[in-house]
C-alpha cells in the first residue's frame, strides 16, 4: 500500500511544480482541459477493446493525471482539493453499499443495482435518468437510460417481446421510407429502430457499442487490405473486383 500512496504523492507534488513553473501548464483551465480528458478517455477505451494491458496502464497514468490537475484547479480556486474530491468518493461509496457497509441484505448484482438507483432518488435525484450525461454518445447513453430504468421495473418481460418490438420499428421504418415521409419522420423511425437493436442487444448480455467498434475495425482492417492489394487506383477498379480483394482479406 505504501508504495502506491508514495506514487500518488509523487504525481502529486509534479503537478504543483508544472502548475508553477511550466507556461502551459499554468494556463490551462476546466474548458481547456476538457477536450483533452475526453480523448484521453477514448484512448483508454481503445486500449481496453484491443486488452493491450501496457497501453491501459499508461491511459490510466494519463487520466489520473487530468484528474490531479482538475484537482490542482479547484485548489487553486479555493473550491476543493484532491482530498475533498476522494473523501467524497469513498463517503458515497460507503452510503450506496449498505450490503457491505450495514445491514442490508443484496446477494446478486440485480439487487445491488436497484439498491444504487434508489439510494440515489433518496440523496435527491430527481429522475433515475439524471446521471446520464447529457453528452454521452447516443448508443451508450440508450443503454445506460435503458439500464437505468430497468432498476426500477420499466423493463419488457422477456427477450421475445424485445424482438418483437424490434420487428414492428423495423416495418414502421420501411413504410415511411416507401411511402416517401419526411426526413424528419424517417429519422424518427430509423432512431427507433436502432433504440430497439440496443435494447436486444441489452437482453442478449451485448454491449452495442463495443459490437459495433469491433465491427469498425474489422471493416477498417479489410478495406485498407484493399488498398495495400490493388493493381490500380480503386477509383478505376469495379465492385466486383474490389469485392474479391475483400473476401480474400476475410479468409486472410
Amino acid at each position: 500500500m505504501q508504495h502506491k500512496l508514495d506514487a500518488f504523492a509523487r504525481l502529486l507534488n509534479i503537478m504543483d511544480e508544472l502548475r508553477e513553473q511550466c507556461p502551459w501548464d499554468r494556463k490551462q483551465t476546466f474548458q481547456s482541459l476538457r477536450n483533452l480528458t475526453i480523448e484521453e478517455t477514448y484512448e483508454l477505451a481503445d486500449a481496453i477493446l484491443n486488452e493491450d494491458l501496457p497501453e491501459i496502464k499508461e491511459e490510466i497514468g494519463d487520466l489520473l493525471l487530468h484528474m490531479v490537475f482538475y484537482a490542482k484547479i479547484a485548489d487553486e480556486k479555493g473550491a476543493f482539493d484532491i482530498a475533498d474530491a476522494l473523501n467524497a468518493v469513498c463517503e458515497k461509496l460507503i452510503k450506496r453499499h449498505p450490503h457491505i457497509y450495514g445491514d442490508v441484505q443484496a446477494d446478486d448484482e440485480e439487487t445491488v443495482k436497484k439498491n444504487w438507483e434508489q439510494l440515489k432518488l433518496q440523496e435527491g435525484k430527481k429522475s433515475v435518468l439524471a446521471g446520464v450525461p447529457r453528452s454521452l454518445p447516443a448508443m451508450v447513453k440508450a443503454y445506460r437510460m435503458q439500464e437505468k430504468t430497468k432498476q426500477v421495473g420499466f423493463e419488457w418481460e422477456n427477450k421475445a417481446q424485445v424482438w418483437d418490438k424490434v420487428v414492428e420499428e423495423m416495418e414502421e421504418f420501411r413504410e415511411a421510407s416507401e411511402q416517401g415521409l419526411s426526413q424528419e419522420k424517417k429519422e424518427e423511425e430509423f432512431g427507433d429502430v436502432l433504440f430497439s437493436l440496443i435494447n436486444y442487444a441489452r437482453f442478449e448480455g451485448i454491449d452495442p457499442e463495443t459490437a459495433l467498434e469491433r465491427v469498425n475495425q474489422k471493416f477498417k482492417q479489410r478495406f485498407e487490405y484493399i488498398e495495400a492489394h490493388a493493381d490500380r487506383a480503386l477509383t478505376e477498379m469495379s465492385l466486383e473486383e474490389m469485392d474479391a480483394l475483400w473476401n480474400e482479406a476475410k479468409r486472410r
